[in-house]
């Protein structure tokens, strides 16, 4: 499987914080099966957060891209086919950030791995009770 790590796990996975959250999102990160992709539209969102001052991050800005290297993660570009898709259904969120995420699954055929309530239950996020190691 293949799956994409929203901003708030990617920013947990970097720090080292994986502990809070289910046991299921856990395993499912120990998985040496699984590819895990990040957004460039993630490291955006944190350039934009740390810069406001609403987002306190350890390692610079401009590591971002190698840090996610060395963690195994590939990286996806934002491309025409990311923002000019419907995605289907309909998120019941506003979040730009959110709607480009599930836009970027639809379209390379990956599975959000989130812990926000509003995307959870949406059928491109991960079903984590599946995994089990």
């Amino acid at each position: 499987m293949k799956v994409l790590l929203d901003t708030h796990v990617l920013l947990a996975v970097i720090e080292s914080r994986t502990e809070k959250f289910p046991v299921e999102i856990q395993n499912l990160l120990a998985d040496p099966h699984i590819a895990f992709n990040v957004s460039v539209a993630s490291l955006w969102e944190i350039a934009i957060k740390s810069r406001l001052g609403k987002l306190q991050l350890t390692p610079p800005l401009d590591s971002l891209p190698e840090l996610v290297a060395g963690l195994g993660i590939d990286l996806i570009s934002i491309d025409d086919r990311h923002v000019l898709t419907t995605v289907s259904p309909e998120p019941p969120t506003r979040d730009p950030f959110d709607r480009l995420l599930l836009a970027q699954c639809q379209v390379e055929d990956l599975r959000l791995v989130t812990v926000d309530r509003a995307l959870v239950s949406h059928t491109l996020a991960a079903n984590v009770t599946r995994w089990h190691t």
